[in-house]
């Protein structure tokens, strides 16, 4: 695995894990990598210092780790949040406006719902959400 600092065209950076260049590339090329601050999916590598050596301490956690860290953080979003589907938009504006009490909220957007909520001010989160099992 191998971690990049990316940038969308709106100048947010974020990291991403990728197999190799080569699967960053893919999925650049198809617009699967979309900025977790505004949905946009025009994403380049940013300029970055190399890592040198390798040391325990360097990596807080090894891949298994944070797989089973983004496992428990999805068995508590799915345990303590409504699942909205593809009307996650729609309900995030009605809690930023105040037509419903706030509470938290999953689901999907699109980059284009991303980009929108954004532009209007709504805070939001994208996160990895990693299968609970191997299988």
């Amino acid at each position: 695995m191998i971690l990049f600092t990316l940038r969308c065209a709106d100048g947010h950076e974020f990291e991403g894990w990728f197999r190799d260049n080569d699967s960053f590339e893919a999925q650049q090329q198809s617009g699967e990598i979309a900025c977790p601050e505004c949905g946009a999916n025009r994403v380049e590598k940013a300029v970055m210092a190399p890592a040198i050596g390798r040391s325990r301490d360097r990596m807080p956690f090894s891949p298994a780790q944070m797989r089973r860290a983004l496992i428990e953080l999805r068995r508590q979003v799915e345990s303590h949040c409504d699942y909205v589907g593809p009307r996650f938009a729609e309900e995030a504006r009605k809690i930023h406006y105040g037509e419903v009490d706030p509470h938290g909220i999953y689901g999907e957007a699109t980059p284009e719902e991303s980009r929108e909520l954004n532009d209007e001010g709504i805070k939001f989160g994208q996160i990895p959400w990693v299968p609970t099992s191997d299988a």
